[in-house]
């Protein structure tokens, strides 16, 4: 789920419910959720999508933990970088690698 909407989709698969934490996303944003969450110790499961005609191939990542919610996750800091740092928002959107703490002060990116 991007940051910038506040849904809290799910979906059942074999009558167990998963959040969907993002949905149609390229192999390179799924590459970079998955391997940041897994350090965060969230559980997830990386679906591929149908593919459609002449588009590429996307990908949904969903966790077991209906409670997860990234945009909580990410504005109470409570995700950390596989260096160590605090994930903000620019990092979860992969706008910038820096870690810069204070989402909010645009000067300084």
């Amino acid at each position: 789920m991007p940051l910038d909407k506040f849904q809290h989709p799910t979906k059942e698969i074999d009558g167990k419910t998963f959040r969907i934490i993002e949905a149609n996303v390229s192999k390179n944003r799924s590459d970079f959720l998955e391997q940041l969450l897994k350090h965060n110790r969230v559980e997830i499961v990386v679906e591929t999508d149908l593919p459609k005609e002449g588009a590429e191939q996307t990908y949904t990542i969903i966790t077991p933990d209906v409670t997860f919610n990234p945009i909580v996750k990410v504005y109470n800091r409570e995700l950390r970088t596989l260096d160590g740092h605090r994930v903000t928002p620019d990092i979860w959107n992969q706008l910038t690698t820096k870690a810069e703490p204070n989402y909010w002060d645009l000067g300084k990116k």
